[in-house]
């Protein structure tokens, strides 16, 4: 596939958005017209998983290129840490002759960091326009914290909310703001399906009548569930929320979607009005999932399906010539293919130390060598006591996870067992396939100076001495006004 000229770049995040919200996956009630043309013009990667299953670890690979290892964010850590101006993909971009804009939720920290970026505008920006507007009525002003499993409404219009101005926003700049005279590359950062979840109307009654899928509930999710899973569950006290609760924070979540995707229609409007729509390149992905009731569980984290397994479209111009659309492909793909494909498009050349694969070259066959596994993990490895609450990795049919906590494992068949229902890591069957994926990550923590391996094994830990009665007293429901200083106002 080639290019007569660098296109336009528009790329479409959503946060906390899970791969079964789209075709073929999703409910056949739930309406997402917008993301279903990228899907029918594009090509979707059908096995996209998120290395890291929190905001702004995934936030960070997209940004570098890089795998959390080797960014050094592995869980909600500040990005400026470890991330500076050199290296990302806006100045990469810059480099090649593009104007960059980004707007929307970005997680970056301290919150104003641009990290290259032309321009930045935040969901700040709309608190405080909200904040000056006079408008009697307010946005999150129903007390639902940014972590909970409970369904709410809006309290603005949706032509107020958050959503519609980040569009209206994306459209602004499209319009109004850019120059015309070179390309741009416009990252439109949505900051739902994550909760609070409080679609407005129509969106908050569009799906309460419908046939809500009911959460997948597997035999470990009762009686033996890891540790670090257990606790995080039990803090939230997720598997406390009574199933009609569930359901209902269900059908909220699925009308963010359409919200969302509907208000994605407006940005596509502004670049059809410009002629530009045609030919320019989309990106569409989120930065992780949501657990939703599943397994007991909400919000992410964890490597299992719901929480780290993303949609991911590739949108490439009409001009190109040999375009490939309207296919799923089954490989591997992860944030960190972003920055090198992207920049591949405008012309551009990935650094050396990039992790991620050019994704065009792969739909090329110009990979020799395409990634056989995928990893996935959430931790912390910037301090004195680095840390981590499992060890995961994928070939896309195997999943194997590692709890160092009490040492205990998950193996899945994803093939056979697609929503993860069955833990066969003590099947003798499957004894070689997880010799297999566990000698894949001893291998990559040795190369890493053997972090997290002791003796040259997985690392065992002793259980901590926390109660139920404790862990349930110390829960993270997010609880924040508007006026919180880190982009996490959703």
């Amino acid at each position: 596939m080639s290019a007569n000229k660098q296109p336009n770049i528009v790329f479409i995040t959503t946060d906390q958005q899970r791969f079964d919200t789209l075709p073929p996956y999703a409910p056949t009630f739930l309406r997402t017209p917008h993301m279903n043309h990228l899907m029918r013009d594009g090509i979707t990667f059908d096995r996209a998983y998120t290395s890291s299953p929190i905001c702004v670890a995934a936030r960070a690979s997209m940004l570098t290129g890089k795998s959390p290892w080797n960014h050094h964010i592995l869980g909600n850590q500040e990005t400026s840490k470890t991330i500076g101006r050199e290296g990302t993909l806006p100045t990469l971009l810059h480099d090649c002759g593009y104007q960059t804009a980004a707007i929307g939720k970005m997680h970056f920290g301290p919150e104003r960091t641009r990290h290259g970026f032309d321009e930045m505008i935040l969901p700040a920006d709309y608190y405080i326009e909200m904040e000056k507007s006079g408008y009697p009525l307010k946005p999150m002003q129903h007390g639902l914290g940014q972590n909970e499993l409970y369904a709410g409404m809006a309290t603005v219009p949706e032509s107020m909310t958050l959503t519609n101005w980040t569009a209206n926003q994306c459209v602004s700049y499209i319009r109004d703001r850019r120059d015309p005279n070179v390309p741009f590359f416009l990252w439109c950062s949505f900051s739902k399906p994550h909760p609070p979840l409080d679609p407005p109307e129509p969106y908050y009654s569009m799906y309460r009548n419908c046939p809500i899928p009911e959460p997948v509930i597997s035999d470990w999710s009762e009686n033996d569930v890891p540790v670090a899973m257990r606790r995080h569950r039990e803090s939230w006290s997720d598997d406390l929320v009574p199933p009609e609760v569930i359901r209902e924070a269900r059908s909220a979540y699925y009308g963010l979607i359409t919200q969302i995707d509907y208000n994605i229609g407006r940005v596509f409007g502004a670049l059809q009005d410009l002629g530009l729509f045609h030919d320019t390149l989309f990106i569409f992905t989120s930065d992780h999932g949501e657990f939703l009731g599943d397994h007991h569980t909400g919000c992410k984290q964890f490597f299992h399906e719901p929480s780290a397994r993303i949609p991911f479209i590739l949108r490439l111009p009409k001009s190109w010539k040999g375009r490939r659309f309207g296919e799923r492909v089954e490989h591997l793909a992860t944030h960190a293919d972003i920055l090198p494909t992207v920049l591949a498009a405008a012309g551009g050349k990935a650094p050396s130390d990039c992790d991620g694969e050019n994704l065009i070259d792969y739909l090329d066959g110009k990979i020799k060598n395409p990634r056989k596994y995928l990893e996935g993990t959430i931790g912390n490895i910037l301090g004195d006591n680095p840390n981590v609450s499992y060890l995961g990795i994928t070939d896309g049919e195997f999943k194997y996870m590692w709890y160092p906590e009490g040492g205990s494992e998950q193996l899945f068949d994803l093939k056979n067992d697609p929503k993860e229902m069955k833990n066969i890591s003590k099947s003798k069957k499957h004894a070689a396939t997880k010799k297999r994926l566990r000698d894949e990550i001893i291998s990559r923590q040795k190369e890493r100076g053997g972090l997290f391996l002791k003796n040259g094994d997985l690392e065992i830990l002793p259980l901590k001495n926390d109660t139920e009665k404790e862990r349930r007293s110390n829960p993270w429901p997010g609880y924040h006004t508007e006026f919180f200083h880190v982009d996490v106002r959703h």
